[in-house]
């Protein structure tokens, strides 16, 4: 266990080291702090979008759901590939040609004012409950690891990310996601490779499979599973391409690079969908009584099937790699969410206050203000880790589902149908919204999935097909009526009482006009390949030190061509690095 312990030490001074390397970018003004001054190049932007939809919960929950029902978890996954396909051909150069520092500043310019500070306060308390459920799944994984308790690992791993997030801002925040991405494409691969030689290739796991790999067990309607994906496709689409997140693509520099990361996205994601899950297809046929190393997980223990996997296949060592990847993906989640609500607090909330009493601050004192109330934001979010870790009734996977149908999907619906639907009163999103979370509660109180059995005179479901029924039904409401009624509110609309117009012109029209970087950019393009340059060959050196480790010569095999690998990358980026002063000397 000691070389557990030592790879998570040297995995966390890594990140620390991050910090400190991109701290004297985020510190000339609150835009370098909230986006990186818009000067990102695609490859990071597209890094951080897509380590925004992998969590720590893609390796705890989502790993649980495929050990125990096969391929169906896979559709959440490609659902999120669909996502950023469509970011790719539309969304993402436009949320970066609003040409804002803040989503809800974009949120202003569609909506108006009140509409912004409505979805601000919004946006943030949902925001700090998402990133508590990705922080407790960590804290779950992790104190099965180390036979530790929940709540230090929470506070330990919470402290660092608010490290990162109050100290380099925007730059730290993309930059961890780059390098958190190559740990976790490092660990996936590596895990699957070994997966698939154990079960004897792919036709075999999926031949193997105890319950059937396509419909998994408990399912009687294969009907339920291709609703769900349906659904699937528009309720991520709605959760990832709206002007909220639009802030995955506000620190590209030009509409082209925005687009690019969309695409880097979807190829990461479209790939990883099925790479993340071949190993707990393979520990059903491998390890069946798996979910039963660790009954003090209670309904979570399928949660830890990553864990049973590399303790009793992988060499030594890897269980702390992959320790670090789900680090990785916590943090990369939380430090945006930080970083997101910092911006959401200061540009909407605090400074309008300020105009509206005729006060102003500089922006250094914004900047110093931003850097607390990260911290704040920090504390908040590992008090609400700490207390989703008494909710042991449910799992991890349907703990995220229930509360992205029931909550995010009717609040995010108006800021993605906006982008379509332009003559809209100004009570129309609120309004929305309310009638959403009220569709919701009618749904979790008065139309269960076995009320909708007994309508349709059907059945009992099982309890799998009811939790996928409860959510196409919770979807399909959403989709139909909730946005149905946002569109259908464009008929109240009334051109002479519209107050913001005139912004509403401005923001379809910016929408439309292509962002170009402008001459300085080549600077921060050339600091950007170089300081990661050097952080990527840093941990692939650290990687290489694994070798050390007393491991068959497989394993060690293993961990020197994963050094290697992340050398290479290291190593061009550097080159890029001297090439860019070359060309402008």
């Amino acid at each position: 266990m000691i070389y557990e312990y030592l790879v998570i030490g040297g995995y966390f001074m890594l990140i620390i080291g991050i910090g400190f390397t991109f701290k004297s970018m985020a510190k000339k003004s609150t835009s370098d702090y909230f986006r990186g001054g818009g000067r990102m190049l695609w490859w990071m932007v597209g890094s951080t979008a897509f380590m925004m939809q992998f969590s720590a919960w893609t390796f705890t929950g989502a790993a649980g759901k495929a050990f125990t029902d096969g391929f169906a978890v896979c559709l959440v996954f490609l659902a999120n590939t669909f996502s950023y396909l469509c970011g790719w051909l539309y969304f993402a150069k436009r949320f970066r040609q609003t040409r804002v520092d803040t989503p809800t500043e974009a949120i202003k310019g569609r909506f108006g004012p009140s509409n912004e500070l409505f979805f601000s306060w919004a946006l943030i308390i949902f925001t700090l409950i998402n990133a508590g459920i990705w922080l407790n799944a960590l804290g779950v994984f992790a104190s099965a690891v180390f036979d530790a308790d929940i709540s230090i690992t929470i506070i330990i791993t919470g402290l660092t990310v608010v490290f990162v997030s109050v100290l380099s801002g925007a730059w730290g925040v993309v930059a961890s996601d780059f390098m958190q991405t190559l740990v976790v494409a490092v660990i996936s691969v590596a895990c699957a490779i070994v997966a698939l030689v154990q079960v004897g290739g792919p036709v075999e796991m999926v031949n193997n499979f105890p319950s059937g790999f396509v419909m998994g067990p408990n399912m009687n309607y294969g009907l339920l599973l291709i609703g769900t994906f349906v659904f699937f496709l528009a309720k991520q689409l709605i959760t990832i391409m709206n002007l909220h997140d639009s802030f995955r693509f506000l620190t590209a520099k030009d509409s082209i690079n925005a687009s690019k990361a969309a695409l880097l996205a979807m190829a990461l994601m479209g790939v990883g969908s099925i790479i993340w899950f071949i190993p707990p297809w393979a520990s059903a046929i491998l390890y069946p009584d798996a979910a039963s190393a660790y009954p003090e997980l209670g309904s979570k223990a399928a949660d830890a099937i990553y864990l049973v996997f590399t303790r009793n296949t992988m060499p030594v060592g890897t269980v702390g790699l992959l320790l670090a990847g789900l680090f990785a993906a916590s943090m990369s989640s939380m430090d945006s969410a930080l970083n997101k609500n910092t911006g959401i607090i200061i540009r909407s909330i605090y400074q309008p206050y300020l105009e509206k009493r005729g006060r102003q601050m500089t922006d250094r004192n914004l900047l110093k203000l931003s850097m607390i109330l990260s911290f704040i934001s920090g504390v908040i979010v590992i008090a609400m880790a700490l207390y989703f870790r008494s909710l042991k009734e449910l799992s991890l996977f349907d703990l995220m589902m229930s509360i992205s149908a029931m909550i995010q999907v009717p609040l995010l619906i108006p800021l993605i149908a906006g982008l379509f639907i332009k003559k809209t009163p100004k009570w129309a999103p609120w309004a929305t919204v309310l009638l959403g979370l009220f569709f919701s509660w009618i749904l979790k109180e008065y139309l269960t999935p076995q009320i909708f059995a007994e309508m349709i005179g059907i059945d009992p479901f099982t309890k799998r097909e009811a939790t996928d029924m409860n959510l196409i039904l919770t979807l399909a409401v959403h989709v139909f009526l909730t946005a149905g009624f946002f569109c259908g509110t464009s008929l109240f609309y009334n051109e002479k009482s519209d107050t913001n117009k005139e912004e509403t012109d401005r923001f379809f029209k910016n929408l439309e006009t292509p962002v170009i970087a402008d001459d300085k950019q080549d600077e921060f393009d050339r600091m950007q390949r170089d300081k990661l340059g050097t952080m990527v060959i840093c941990m692939s050196m650290g990687i290489l030190v694994m070798t050390a480790i007393p491991n068959p010569i497989w394993g060690r095999l293993t961990f020197m061509l994963c050094a290697l690998t992340i050398l290479t990358i290291g190593f061009l980026l550097k080159r890029s690095a001297k090439n860019k002063i070359s060309s402008t000397n």
